[in-house]
Protein backbone atom coordinates (compact mmCIF):
# COMPACT_ATOMS: atom_id res chain seq x y z
CA UNK A 1 0.00 0.00 0.00
CA UNK A 2 3.12 2.38 0.87
CA UNK A 3 4.10 2.22 -2.99
CA UNK A 4 0.51 2.84 -4.33
CA UNK A 5 -0.21 5.87 -2.01
CA UNK A 6 3.11 8.02 -2.80
CA UNK A 7 3.17 7.44 -6.43
CA UNK A 8 -0.72 8.42 -5.60
CA UNK A 9 0.81 11.39 -3.69
CA UNK A 10 3.27 12.22 -6.11
CA UNK A 11 0.36 11.74 -9.56
CA UNK A 12 -1.72 14.31 -6.77
CA UNK A 13 0.93 17.12 -6.66
CA UNK A 14 1.76 16.86 -10.57
CA UNK A 15 -2.21 17.34 -11.13
CA UNK A 16 -1.86 20.27 -8.21
CA UNK A 17 0.85 22.04 -10.26
CA UNK A 18 -0.54 21.57 -13.49
CA UNK A 19 -3.98 23.37 -12.06
CA UNK A 20 -2.43 26.11 -10.52
CA UNK A 21 -0.33 26.58 -13.98
CA UNK A 22 -3.74 26.39 -16.27
CA UNK A 23 -5.03 29.14 -13.39
CA UNK A 24 -2.03 31.55 -13.80
CA UNK A 25 -2.25 31.73 -17.33
CA UNK A 26 -6.03 32.31 -17.39
CA UNK A 27 -5.47 34.91 -14.98
CA UNK A 28 -2.18 36.55 -16.42
CA UNK A 29 -2.28 35.88 -19.45
CA UNK A 30 -5.41 35.50 -20.76
CA UNK A 31 -7.73 38.19 -19.08
CA UNK A 32 -6.84 42.28 -19.79
CA UNK A 33 -4.42 43.32 -16.87
CA UNK A 34 -6.32 46.43 -17.04
CA UNK A 35 -9.10 45.20 -15.00
CA UNK A 36 -7.26 45.07 -11.94
CA UNK A 37 -7.28 48.76 -11.49
CA UNK A 38 -10.84 49.58 -12.41
CA UNK A 39 -11.82 49.71 -8.60
CA UNK A 40 -8.61 51.23 -7.36
CA UNK A 41 -9.16 54.99 -6.13
CA UNK A 42 -5.39 56.15 -6.36
CA UNK A 43 -5.31 55.12 -10.31
CA UNK A 44 -8.99 57.00 -10.80
CA UNK A 45 -7.21 60.30 -9.27
CA UNK A 46 -4.19 60.62 -11.15
CA UNK A 47 -3.31 61.92 -14.31
CA UNK A 48 -1.12 61.85 -16.98
CA UNK A 49 2.64 60.53 -16.33
CA UNK A 50 2.15 59.98 -12.77
CA UNK A 51 -0.87 57.81 -13.97
CA UNK A 52 1.04 55.65 -15.96
CA UNK A 53 3.72 54.99 -13.57
CA UNK A 54 1.45 54.12 -10.66
CA UNK A 55 -0.29 51.41 -13.22
CA UNK A 56 3.22 50.28 -14.31
CA UNK A 57 3.91 49.54 -10.10
CA UNK A 58 0.60 48.43 -9.70
CA UNK A 59 1.46 45.28 -12.45
CA UNK A 60 4.65 44.67 -10.96
CA UNK A 61 2.71 44.47 -7.47
CA UNK A 62 0.43 41.89 -9.27
CA UNK A 63 3.26 40.10 -10.86
CA UNK A 64 2.98 40.78 -13.75
CA UNK A 65 6.01 42.51 -14.74
CA UNK A 66 8.93 43.57 -13.13
CA UNK A 67 8.99 46.92 -13.14
CA UNK A 68 12.36 49.55 -12.26
CA UNK A 69 11.99 53.19 -12.02
CA UNK A 70 15.10 55.35 -12.69
CA UNK A 71 14.76 56.45 -9.30
CA UNK A 72 15.17 52.89 -7.88
CA UNK A 73 17.99 52.29 -9.97
CA UNK A 74 20.14 55.37 -8.56
CA UNK A 75 19.23 53.81 -5.24
CA UNK A 76 21.06 50.76 -6.31
CA UNK A 77 23.63 52.68 -7.34
CA UNK A 78 23.98 54.11 -4.37
CA UNK A 79 24.05 51.14 -2.38
CA UNK A 80 26.65 49.06 -4.01
CA UNK A 81 28.89 52.23 -3.57
CA UNK A 82 28.90 53.54 -7.38
CA UNK A 83 27.37 56.68 -6.48
CA UNK A 84 27.51 58.66 -3.82
CA UNK A 85 24.05 60.69 -2.15
CA UNK A 86 25.05 63.89 -3.35
CA UNK A 87 25.73 62.60 -6.71
CA UNK A 88 22.39 60.80 -6.78
CA UNK A 89 20.99 64.29 -6.48
CA UNK A 90 22.70 65.94 -9.26
CA UNK A 91 21.27 63.28 -11.64
CA UNK A 92 18.21 62.76 -10.10
CA UNK A 93 16.28 64.77 -12.12
CA UNK A 94 15.68 64.02 -15.88
CA UNK A 95 15.12 66.70 -18.55
CA UNK A 96 11.51 67.64 -19.72
CA UNK A 97 12.93 65.85 -22.86
CA UNK A 98 15.51 64.15 -23.71
CA UNK A 99 17.77 66.86 -25.15
CA UNK A 100 16.91 69.21 -22.48
CA UNK A 101 19.21 66.93 -19.87
CA UNK A 102 22.32 68.10 -18.79
CA UNK A 103 25.40 66.00 -19.50
CA UNK A 104 25.75 64.33 -16.47
CA UNK A 105 22.08 63.18 -16.18
CA UNK A 106 22.45 62.13 -19.90
CA UNK A 107 25.86 59.89 -19.28
CA UNK A 108 23.87 58.26 -16.29
CA UNK A 109 20.02 57.82 -18.44
CA UNK A 110 22.21 56.07 -21.01
CA UNK A 111 23.90 53.19 -18.54
CA UNK A 112 20.41 53.00 -17.36
CA UNK A 113 19.36 52.61 -20.43
CA UNK A 114 22.14 50.51 -21.85
CA UNK A 115 21.77 48.30 -18.65
CA UNK A 116 18.24 47.59 -19.17
CA UNK A 117 18.19 47.10 -22.29
CA UNK A 118 21.02 44.52 -22.62
CA UNK A 119 18.56 42.34 -20.16
CA UNK A 120 16.12 42.42 -21.93
CA UNK A 121 13.89 45.09 -20.77
CA UNK A 122 12.06 47.53 -22.46
CA UNK A 123 12.92 51.39 -21.78
CA UNK A 124 10.14 53.78 -21.35
CA UNK A 125 10.61 57.34 -21.32
CA UNK A 126 7.70 60.10 -20.94
CA UNK A 127 8.19 63.68 -21.75
CA UNK A 128 6.80 65.89 -19.29
CA UNK A 129 3.40 66.76 -19.84
CA UNK A 130 3.38 70.45 -20.03
CA UNK A 131 -0.35 73.28 -20.36
CA UNK A 132 0.05 75.87 -23.12
CA UNK A 133 1.93 78.03 -20.95
CA UNK A 134 4.73 75.98 -20.51
CA UNK A 135 3.69 75.05 -17.11
CA UNK A 136 3.84 71.45 -16.45
CA UNK A 137 0.89 69.78 -15.53
CA UNK A 138 -0.12 67.47 -12.25
CA UNK A 139 1.40 64.14 -12.70
CA UNK A 140 2.97 65.31 -15.52
CA UNK A 141 6.36 65.23 -14.70
CA UNK A 142 9.34 63.65 -17.12
CA UNK A 143 9.35 59.46 -16.27
CA UNK A 144 11.56 56.93 -17.35
CA UNK A 145 11.77 53.30 -16.33
CA UNK A 146 12.44 49.68 -17.41
CA UNK A 147 9.40 47.22 -17.71
CA UNK A 148 9.67 43.44 -18.64
CA UNK A 149 6.66 40.86 -18.25
CA UNK A 150 7.24 38.42 -16.38
CA UNK A 151 6.91 34.45 -18.06
CA UNK A 152 4.27 32.57 -16.67
CA UNK A 153 7.18 29.49 -16.00
CA UNK A 154 9.39 32.33 -13.67
CA UNK A 155 6.34 33.27 -12.27
CA UNK A 156 4.96 29.85 -11.50
CA UNK A 157 8.83 28.75 -10.28
CA UNK A 158 8.79 31.84 -7.90
CA UNK A 159 5.48 31.24 -6.33
CA UNK A 160 6.29 27.42 -5.69
CA UNK A 161 9.91 28.05 -4.72
CA UNK A 162 8.73 30.57 -2.22
CA UNK A 163 6.01 28.55 -0.76
CA UNK A 164 7.85 27.69 2.34
CA UNK A 165 9.92 30.21 3.75
CA UNK A 166 12.57 28.55 6.50
CA UNK A 167 13.33 31.31 8.93
CA UNK A 168 16.75 32.19 9.20
CA UNK A 169 19.36 34.80 10.87
CA UNK A 170 20.05 36.13 7.67
CA UNK A 171 16.54 37.87 7.13
CA UNK A 172 17.11 40.99 7.97
CA UNK A 173 19.69 42.93 5.67
CA UNK A 174 23.07 43.18 6.92
CA UNK A 175 23.05 46.86 6.85
CA UNK A 176 19.92 47.33 9.15
CA UNK A 177 21.98 47.41 12.51
CA UNK A 178 20.17 44.83 14.66
CA UNK A 179 23.16 43.99 16.92
CA UNK A 180 24.42 40.46 17.14
CA UNK A 181 22.40 37.58 15.35
CA UNK A 182 21.47 34.78 16.54
CA UNK A 183 19.02 31.88 18.14
CA UNK A 184 18.08 32.28 21.89
CA UNK A 185 16.80 29.03 23.84
CA UNK A 186 15.14 30.46 27.05
CA UNK A 187 13.11 28.79 29.44
CA UNK A 188 11.45 31.51 30.93
CA UNK A 189 9.72 33.15 27.93
CA UNK A 190 9.42 37.13 28.14
CA UNK A 191 6.12 37.13 27.11
CA UNK A 192 4.97 35.43 30.08
CA UNK A 193 7.95 36.98 32.61
CA UNK A 194 8.38 40.28 31.70
CA UNK A 195 10.76 42.29 33.48
CA UNK A 196 9.95 42.37 37.57
CA UNK A 197 7.46 39.95 37.42
CA UNK A 198 7.29 36.27 38.91
CA UNK A 199 9.07 33.77 36.53
CA UNK A 200 7.06 30.68 35.75
CA UNK A 201 8.74 27.64 33.52
CA UNK A 202 7.79 28.64 29.25
CA UNK A 203 9.92 27.58 27.07
CA UNK A 204 10.63 29.46 23.64
CA UNK A 205 13.34 30.47 21.17
CA UNK A 206 13.99 33.84 20.16
CA UNK A 207 15.61 35.02 17.21
CA UNK A 208 17.35 38.46 16.20
CA UNK A 209 17.85 38.88 12.19
CA UNK A 210 15.14 36.17 11.80
CA UNK A 211 11.53 37.30 10.02
CA UNK A 212 9.95 36.17 13.10
CA UNK A 213 10.92 37.04 16.50
CA UNK A 214 9.51 34.00 18.48
CA UNK A 215 10.38 30.64 16.54
CA UNK A 216 9.02 28.50 19.05
CA UNK A 217 6.90 28.91 21.96
CA UNK A 218 4.18 27.26 24.38
CA UNK A 219 0.75 28.94 25.18
CA UNK A 220 -2.62 27.96 26.44
CA UNK A 221 -3.61 27.61 22.70
CA UNK A 222 -4.46 23.91 20.40
CA UNK A 223 -1.96 22.84 19.70
CA UNK A 224 -0.09 24.52 22.48
CA UNK A 225 2.92 24.29 21.15
CA UNK A 226 3.94 26.50 18.18
CA UNK A 227 6.30 27.04 15.53
CA UNK A 228 7.82 29.42 13.34
CA UNK A 229 10.62 28.05 11.64
CA UNK A 230 9.29 26.60 8.49
CA UNK A 231 6.14 28.74 7.06
CA UNK A 232 3.51 28.58 4.51
CA UNK A 233 3.12 31.25 1.71
CA UNK A 234 0.45 31.07 -0.75
CA UNK A 235 0.11 34.12 -1.70
CA UNK A 236 -0.03 37.88 -1.10
CA UNK A 237 -3.04 39.51 -1.14
CA UNK A 238 -3.34 42.90 -2.92
CA UNK A 239 -7.38 43.57 -2.25
CA UNK A 240 -9.04 41.60 -0.19
CA UNK A 241 -6.73 41.77 2.49
CA UNK A 242 -4.18 44.13 1.70
CA UNK A 243 -0.33 42.78 2.11
CA UNK A 244 -1.35 39.99 4.08
CA UNK A 245 -0.52 36.13 2.89
CA UNK A 246 -3.91 33.97 1.81
CA UNK A 247 -2.95 31.62 4.18
CA UNK A 248 -2.84 34.06 7.04
CA UNK A 249 -6.00 35.29 5.79
CA UNK A 250 -7.75 31.94 6.49
CA UNK A 251 -6.16 31.54 9.78
CA UNK A 252 -6.26 34.96 11.23
CA UNK A 253 -9.03 34.98 14.05
CA UNK A 254 -12.18 37.68 13.44
CA UNK A 255 -14.24 40.10 15.45
CA UNK A 256 -13.97 41.88 18.10
CA UNK A 257 -10.45 42.69 20.75
CA UNK A 258 -9.80 40.90 23.08
CA UNK A 259 -8.10 43.64 25.56
CA UNK A 260 -6.03 42.42 28.48
CA UNK A 261 -3.69 44.14 31.03
CA UNK A 262 -0.38 43.48 28.88
CA UNK A 263 3.13 44.78 29.95
CA UNK A 264 5.89 44.11 26.66
CA UNK A 265 8.73 42.79 28.05
CA UNK A 266 12.06 44.53 28.16
CA UNK A 267 10.35 48.09 28.11
CA UNK A 268 8.34 47.19 30.66
CA UNK A 269 5.48 49.21 29.35
CA UNK A 270 2.06 48.26 30.66
CA UNK A 271 -1.82 48.84 29.05
CA UNK A 272 -4.22 47.63 27.47
CA UNK A 273 -4.00 45.64 24.36
CA UNK A 274 -4.75 42.84 22.20
CA UNK A 275 -1.72 42.26 20.68
CA UNK A 276 0.29 38.70 20.54
CA UNK A 277 3.85 39.25 21.10
CA UNK A 278 4.88 35.80 19.62
CA UNK A 279 3.75 36.84 16.25
CA UNK A 280 6.14 39.62 16.13
CA UNK A 281 7.86 40.14 12.76
CA UNK A 282 10.48 42.57 11.61
CA UNK A 283 9.63 46.00 10.82
CA UNK A 284 12.85 47.90 9.36
CA UNK A 285 12.93 51.09 10.79
CA UNK A 286 9.39 50.92 12.61
CA UNK A 287 10.43 52.54 16.08
CA UNK A 288 11.64 55.79 14.75
CA UNK A 289 8.57 56.14 12.57
CA UNK A 290 5.51 55.78 15.61
CA UNK A 291 6.61 56.88 18.66
CA UNK A 292 3.80 54.29 20.31
CA UNK A 293 6.20 51.35 19.01
CA UNK A 294 9.18 53.61 20.24
CA UNK A 295 7.47 53.28 23.86
CA UNK A 296 6.44 49.61 23.64
CA UNK A 297 9.18 47.53 22.22
CA UNK A 298 13.47 47.50 22.45
CA UNK A 299 13.83 46.52 18.85
CA UNK A 300 12.17 46.74 15.18
CA UNK A 301 9.91 43.35 15.94
CA UNK A 302 6.73 45.33 15.99
CA UNK A 303 4.73 43.65 13.79
CA UNK A 304 2.14 41.88 15.24
CA UNK A 305 -1.28 40.22 14.97
CA UNK A 306 -3.91 40.61 17.26
CA UNK A 307 -6.25 38.39 19.49
CA UNK A 308 -10.11 38.43 18.33
CA UNK A 309 -12.96 36.99 19.86
CA UNK A 310 -14.30 35.02 17.33
CA UNK A 311 -12.74 32.13 15.01
CA UNK A 312 -10.96 32.35 11.77
CA UNK A 313 -12.94 31.72 7.86
CA UNK A 314 -11.45 28.04 8.32
CA UNK A 315 -12.91 27.63 12.06
CA UNK A 316 -16.35 28.78 10.88
CA UNK A 317 -16.43 26.83 7.87
CA UNK A 318 -15.06 23.48 9.49
CA UNK A 319 -17.70 24.22 12.45
CA UNK A 320 -20.12 24.11 10.51
CA UNK A 321 -18.91 21.37 7.64
CA UNK A 322 -17.71 18.87 10.36
CA UNK A 323 -21.11 19.40 11.98
CA UNK A 324 -23.08 18.82 8.86
CA UNK A 325 -21.00 15.66 7.66
CA UNK A 326 -21.66 13.97 11.05
CA UNK A 327 -25.79 14.66 10.19
CA UNK A 328 -25.75 13.98 7.19
CA UNK A 329 -23.94 10.65 7.35
CA UNK A 330 -25.73 9.14 10.34
CA UNK A 331 -29.18 10.34 8.72
CA UNK A 332 -28.46 9.75 5.20
CA UNK A 333 -27.29 6.12 5.59
CA UNK A 334 -29.97 5.50 8.22
CA UNK A 335 -32.96 6.52 5.93
CA UNK A 336 -31.23 5.11 3.16
CA UNK A 337 -31.17 1.85 4.24
CA UNK A 338 -34.76 1.47 5.72
CA UNK A 339 -35.56 2.66 2.30
CA UNK A 340 -33.97 -0.58 0.68
CA UNK A 341 -35.61 -2.97 3.39
CA UNK A 342 -39.19 -1.54 2.66
CA UNK A 343 -38.65 -1.27 -1.02
CA UNK A 344 -41.67 0.63 -2.67
CA UNK A 345 -43.38 1.38 0.59
CA UNK A 346 -44.93 4.51 1.67
CA UNK A 347 -41.78 5.62 3.60
CA UNK A 348 -39.79 4.49 0.36
CA UNK A 349 -41.96 6.92 -1.69
CA UNK A 350 -42.04 9.73 0.50
CA UNK A 351 -38.37 10.19 1.46
CA UNK A 352 -38.03 9.41 -3.13
CA UNK A 353 -40.45 12.40 -3.10
CA UNK A 354 -37.96 14.21 -0.94
CA UNK A 355 -34.82 13.61 -3.13
CA UNK A 356 -36.40 14.56 -5.91
CA UNK A 357 -37.15 17.75 -4.77
CA UNK A 358 -33.80 18.69 -3.33
CA UNK A 359 -32.43 17.57 -7.09
CA UNK A 360 -35.23 19.28 -9.10
CA UNK A 361 -35.22 22.98 -7.03
CA UNK A 362 -32.11 25.22 -6.94
CA UNK A 363 -29.54 25.01 -3.85
CA UNK A 364 -30.59 29.10 -4.08
CA UNK A 365 -34.15 28.36 -3.98
CA UNK A 366 -34.60 25.71 -0.54
CA UNK A 367 -31.79 27.74 1.02
CA UNK A 368 -33.86 30.81 1.15
CA UNK A 369 -36.66 28.99 2.13
CA UNK A 370 -35.18 27.52 5.03
CA UNK A 371 -34.05 30.63 5.92
CA UNK A 372 -37.22 32.49 5.72
CA UNK A 373 -39.35 29.30 7.40
CA UNK A 374 -36.66 29.33 9.82
CA UNK A 375 -36.52 32.61 11.04
CA UNK A 376 -40.30 33.28 10.72
CA UNK A 377 -41.78 29.90 12.21
CA UNK A 378 -38.94 28.64 14.49
CA UNK A 379 -37.64 32.48 15.21
CA UNK A 380 -34.24 30.73 14.60
CA UNK A 381 -30.78 33.66 13.83
CA UNK A 382 -31.51 34.13 10.12
CA UNK A 383 -27.28 36.62 10.29
CA UNK A 384 -24.29 35.32 11.46
CA UNK A 385 -22.61 37.42 14.30
CA UNK A 386 -18.75 36.99 14.59
CA UNK A 387 -18.63 38.01 17.96
CA UNK A 388 -22.05 35.85 19.30
CA UNK A 389 -21.80 33.11 21.85
CA UNK A 390 -25.64 32.42 20.42
CA UNK A 391 -24.96 28.64 19.05
CA UNK A 392 -28.68 28.62 17.46
CA UNK A 393 -26.97 30.97 14.49
CA UNK A 394 -25.13 27.39 13.33
CA UNK A 395 -28.64 25.77 13.14
CA UNK A 396 -29.78 27.15 9.73
CA UNK A 397 -26.73 26.81 7.94
CA UNK A 398 -26.34 23.40 9.23
CA UNK A 399 -29.63 22.52 8.10
CA UNK A 400 -29.21 23.77 4.63
CA UNK A 401 -25.83 22.18 3.79
CA UNK A 402 -27.17 19.28 5.27
CA UNK A 403 -30.46 18.76 3.87
CA UNK A 404 -29.25 17.82 0.28
CA UNK A 405 -25.60 15.90 1.02
CA UNK A 406 -28.62 13.53 3.01
CA UNK A 407 -30.96 13.32 0.34
CA UNK A 408 -27.68 12.44 -2.09
CA UNK A 409 -26.80 10.08 0.21
CA UNK A 410 -30.51 7.97 0.48
CA UNK A 411 -30.39 7.47 -2.94
CA UNK A 412 -26.80 6.20 -3.22
CA UNK A 413 -27.58 3.14 -0.22
CA UNK A 414 -30.94 2.54 -1.06
CA UNK A 415 -29.33 1.77 -5.00
CA UNK A 416 -26.12 0.19 -3.59
CA UNK A 417 -28.54 -1.83 -1.24
CA UNK A 418 -30.81 -3.24 -3.77
CA UNK A 419 -28.16 -3.51 -6.03
CA UNK A 420 -26.88 -6.20 -3.65
CA UNK A 421 -30.44 -7.57 -3.08
CA UNK A 422 -29.94 -8.99 -6.44
CA UNK A 423 -26.45 -10.72 -6.26
CA UNK A 424 -25.82 -13.97 -7.12
CA UNK A 425 -24.18 -14.56 -3.72
CA UNK A 426 -27.32 -13.67 -2.01
CA UNK A 427 -29.02 -16.02 -3.97
CA UNK A 428 -26.79 -18.50 -2.57
CA UNK A 429 -26.92 -17.13 1.10
CA UNK A 430 -30.91 -17.78 0.86
CA UNK A 431 -30.61 -21.35 -0.32
CA UNK A 432 -28.38 -22.20 2.40
CA UNK A 433 -31.27 -21.28 5.12
CA UNK A 434 -30.10 -17.89 6.24
CA UNK A 435 -33.06 -15.60 7.04
CA UNK A 436 -33.60 -12.17 5.56
CA UNK A 437 -31.93 -10.20 8.41
CA UNK A 438 -28.76 -12.20 8.72
CA UNK A 439 -28.32 -11.69 4.81
CA UNK A 440 -28.87 -8.10 5.37
CA UNK A 441 -27.09 -7.26 8.43
CA UNK A 442 -23.79 -9.60 7.44
CA UNK A 443 -23.38 -9.53 4.10
CA UNK A 444 -25.87 -6.97 1.97
CA UNK A 445 -25.26 -4.06 4.12
CA UNK A 446 -21.37 -4.50 3.91
CA UNK A 447 -20.97 -4.41 0.52
CA UNK A 448 -23.26 -1.73 -0.23
CA UNK A 449 -21.47 0.61 2.33
CA UNK A 450 -18.20 0.20 0.76
CA UNK A 451 -18.75 2.78 -2.49
CA UNK A 452 -19.87 5.26 0.21
CA UNK A 453 -17.16 5.59 2.63
CA UNK A 454 -14.61 6.41 -0.47
CA UNK A 455 -16.32 10.44 0.04
CA UNK A 456 -16.28 10.40 4.05
CA UNK A 457 -12.24 11.83 3.90
CA UNK A 458 -13.84 14.02 1.40
CA UNK A 459 -16.69 14.68 3.18
CA UNK A 460 -14.81 15.79 5.80
CA UNK A 461 -11.38 17.69 4.49
CA UNK A 462 -13.77 19.87 2.52
CA UNK A 463 -15.82 21.24 5.50
CA UNK A 464 -12.76 23.60 5.61
CA UNK A 465 -13.30 25.37 2.33
CA UNK A 466 -17.01 26.05 2.92
CA UNK A 467 -20.15 26.50 0.92
CA UNK A 468 -20.30 29.57 -1.03
CA UNK A 469 -23.68 30.30 -1.80
CA UNK A 470 -24.72 29.37 2.01
CA UNK A 471 -22.09 31.58 3.72
CA UNK A 472 -23.35 34.40 1.14
CA UNK A 473 -27.03 34.16 2.35
CA UNK A 474 -26.41 33.41 6.10
CA UNK A 475 -23.78 36.16 6.44
CA UNK A 476 -21.24 33.23 7.51
CA UNK A 477 -17.80 35.45 7.79
CA UNK A 478 -16.52 31.62 6.75
CA UNK A 479 -13.80 30.54 4.02
CA UNK A 480 -16.27 29.59 1.11
CA UNK A 481 -17.14 33.58 -0.10
CA UNK A 482 -12.93 34.15 -0.21
CA UNK A 483 -12.13 32.68 -3.31
CA UNK A 484 -15.60 34.63 -4.87
CA UNK A 485 -14.45 37.99 -3.79
CA UNK A 486 -11.17 37.57 -4.54
CA UNK A 487 -12.23 37.23 -8.49
CA UNK A 488 -14.80 40.09 -7.84
CA UNK A 489 -11.64 42.38 -6.76
CA UNK A 490 -9.32 40.66 -9.80
CA UNK A 491 -6.95 39.42 -6.85
CA UNK A 492 -4.53 37.06 -8.35
CA UNK A 493 -2.79 35.97 -5.33
CA UNK A 494 -5.76 35.00 -3.31
CA UNK A 495 -7.00 33.24 -6.80
CA UNK A 496 -3.98 31.40 -6.92
CA UNK A 497 -3.42 30.70 -3.51
CA UNK A 498 -7.08 29.44 -2.73
CA UNK A 499 -6.77 26.94 -6.01
CA UNK A 500 -3.82 25.49 -4.97
CA UNK A 501 -4.95 25.18 -1.23
CA UNK A 502 -8.27 23.27 -3.10
CA UNK A 503 -5.68 20.85 -5.42
CA UNK A 504 -3.86 20.09 -2.69
CA UNK A 505 -7.11 18.83 -0.25
CA UNK A 506 -8.92 17.40 -3.02
CA UNK A 507 -5.66 14.85 -3.76
CA UNK A 508 -6.01 14.44 0.07
CA UNK A 509 -9.12 13.40 0.01
CA UNK A 510 -9.10 10.99 -2.88
CA UNK A 511 -6.04 9.37 -1.44
CA UNK A 512 -7.66 8.84 1.96
CA UNK A 513 -10.78 7.47 0.34
CA UNK A 514 -8.93 5.08 -1.10
CA UNK A 515 -7.11 3.57 1.93
CA UNK A 516 -10.55 3.79 3.77
CA UNK A 517 -11.96 1.37 1.21
CA UNK A 518 -9.21 -0.52 1.51
CA UNK A 519 -9.56 -1.40 4.81
CA UNK A 520 -13.20 -1.36 4.91
CA UNK A 521 -13.19 -4.10 2.20
CA UNK A 522 -10.26 -6.50 2.39
CA UNK A 523 -10.67 -7.74 -1.06
CA UNK A 524 -9.38 -4.53 -1.96
CA UNK A 525 -5.70 -4.49 -2.57
CA UNK A 526 -2.97 -1.97 -3.78
CA UNK A 527 -0.33 -4.20 -4.10
CA UNK A 528 0.68 -6.38 -6.99
CA UNK A 529 1.32 -9.71 -6.83
CA UNK A 530 3.74 -11.94 -8.76
CA UNK A 531 1.96 -14.72 -11.51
Amino acid sequence: MGKYILKRLLRGAFSAVCVVLIVMILVYSLLDRGIILAADPNYSKMQSNARVSYEQSRYEAYGYVDYIPYADYLTEMVKNGEMTQEERAAVAKIGRTPDKDDEAVAEVVKNFTDKYTAEGYDIVRLDADAKKNGQVKDGGQAALYAVKDIPLLKRALTYFTGMLFVDNIHYVPEENDIGERGLTFTLYDPVYNPTGTEKKLSPAIIGNGTMHKYLLYFDGRFPFIHQNFITLHLGESYTVNRGVDVFETMNATQGSYVLKEMTYPDTGFTEESADDLHSATYAAGSREMNAVYAERYDDDYTNVITHKTGKSKLGFSFSIGIIEVFIAYILGISIGLTMAQFKDGWFDKLCTVYIMFIIAVPSLAYIFLFKAVGGSVFKLPTLFEVDSKNWLMYVLPIISLALPQIANLMKWMRRYMIDQQNSDYVKFARSGGLSEREIFTKHIWKNAVIPITHGIPGSIIFAMTGAIITERVYSVPGAGNLLTQAINKYDNGVIVGVTLFYAVLSVVAIVLGDVLMATVDPRISFTTKAR
